[in-house]
């Protein structure tokens, strides 16, 4: 990864050294991360990703509630009844039918690709205007508007289903207008909360949620259609998207000396630290120096190639138990589910790992492409096994779970990787190369619904 670019003035007026060297005699006492105002506004966040993921993620569990049947060569005026096998080889012991007030569609899985591919559609357009209205306007207008935005939606996703195929993939694509200036938007904030020795924490504390939200909304969708019926896993998670908004707007601030309840001795901390910084979003952005750079076009083909595997994982997990294995829907929502889990602790650890490892000399481009090098590649060679293990969901399970939880070290690595070559414009390069990396959630299920409709698709 790269640590230092040539953006003309950015790279000038930067203070501090290709490895963030920070002056500590220029910095007052330190106040601890742990129970401070900084750690809010990461839990803040954290608990926005949470949400914004998990109404994200949802549609691939209930996918399989919703039509007939997501193996490519059932046929698909089937009944849904009759995942005739449980996790565990017996007969199945739950219920033998959804619930009867649950719809059922006739979709193929080229028209479930486009479904799970449309949100992809609508975050390509926004990620980096989001993160360039976030550097102009607050972290906490662009994000709390979108979310409160995104979970209206998640709401109308049942009645959209009902009215036509048309009118769900417009509402996913208006989901994914909103998630890409979530997701892009909220960088900015860690220009003027985030201390340089403490970014990797505090981004990964953040973008955790993002792991979180898989997990519980997978976990508890399969026990939510098992007993309520698919369209309440929507109801649910929109609903608690509505009220958070209110804790978000009352909460988050984009700045220490705005925030009305910081102490003071925290805020001299933060403001002396990041005087190193350039902090001027006002600039014009250089995008000619930009598009020249090739540390950035590092980051964005790092950061495809990456989303290209969390998009697999993301959107075709329960459907791969489901028509692989034959587990119905509660078993599959826990074994599904378990692959989020540990990649939310291997996140969180990773990033208090990165920080570590700055702390004991190493170097920063060194800590960079080992958290991108051990997020990329084993898990990619993990899923590329799975076809050899089709006798063993324990073993496939394992795999999944491995290859999902490796993958989030890549957040200590490429996503935040625009905070050390131009902090100025990380903002907008964070959401430019999250908008470049979106184009993996457009071609993936688009490909993967082709190859689904083979023969022996999932191999």
């Amino acid at each position: 990864m790269a640590t230092k670019t040539e953006l003309g003035p950015i790279a000038r007026e930067r203070k501090y050294t290709q490895d963030k060297q920070v002056d500590e005699g220029l910095i007052p006492r330190k106040v601890p991360i742990v129970c401070s105002t900084r750690f809010g506004i990461a839990l803040i966040l954290h608990f926005c990703n949470f949400i914004m993921m998990a109404q994200n993620v949802i549609m691939s569990i209930t996918m399989v509630a919703m039509v007939n049947s997501t193996s490519p060569q059932s046929q698909l005026n089937g009944s849904p009844e009759g995942l005739p096998v449980d996790s565990f080889g017996g007969l199945n012991k739950a219920p033998k039918s959804l619930p009867a007030k649950a719809p059922v569609y006739d979709w193929c899985p080229q028209i479930q690709g486009i479904i799970f591919g449309a949100a992809s559609y609508g975050a390509i357009l926004t990620m980096a205007l989001g993160g360039y209205l976030a550097g102009r306007v607050g972290t906490k207008r662009v994000v709390g508007i979108s979310l409160f935005a995104n979970s209206f939606l998640t709401l109308c996703i049942p009645p959209a289903a009902d009215f036509g195929i048309a009118f769900l993939i417009a509402t996913r694509i208006a989901q994914g207008l909103c998630q890409g200036s979530m997701h892009g938007g909220q960088f900015a904030i860690w220009g003027k909360w985030g201390l340089p020795h403490e970014q990797n924490r505090l981004c990964s504390i953040a973008l955790s949620g993002l792991l979180l939200g898989g997990f519980t909304a997978i976990l508890i969708s399969g026990f939510i259609i098992d007993t309520l019926g698919w369209p309440f896993v929507f109801y649910v998670f929109g609903g608690v998207g509505c009220v958070f908004c209110l804790t978000w707007f009352v909460v988050i601030y984009d700045d220490p000396v705005s925030h009305p309840w910081i102490s003071a001795s925290e805020k001299e901390y933060i403001i002396s630290s990041l005087k190193q910084q350039v902090s001027s979003s006002k600039q014009p952005l250089p995008i000619k120096a930009m598009l020249r750079s090739l540390p950035i076009w590092s980051i964005c083909l790092c950061s495809f190639s990456h989303q290209w595997l969390v998009n697999t994982l993301v959107v075709y997990i329960p459907t791969y138990i489901s028509s692989v294995y034959h587990v119905n829907i509660r078993d599959n929502g826990l074994l599904s589910a378990l692959p989020f889990i540990v990649a939310y602790i291997t996140g969180v650890v990773g990033g208090y790992l990165a920080d570590f490892l700055l702390t004991k000399n190493f170097r920063l481009i060194t800590v960079r492409k080992l958290a991108t090098i051990l997020g990329s590649l084993p898990p990619s060679v993990l899923i590329v096994s799975l076809p050899y293990l089709s006798s063993s969901y324990i073993t496939a399970t394992a795999f999944l779970t491995l290859s999902c939880g490796l993958s989030t070290l890549c957040q200590s690595g490429i996503y935040v990787n625009a905070l050390d070559i131009a902090p100025r414009h990380s903002s907008f390069l964070m959401g430019a190369s999250r908008g470049f990396s979106g184009m993996a959630g457009v071609i993936v299920p688009t490909v993967s619904g082709i190859l689904l409709s083979q023969e022996n698709g999932w191999s």
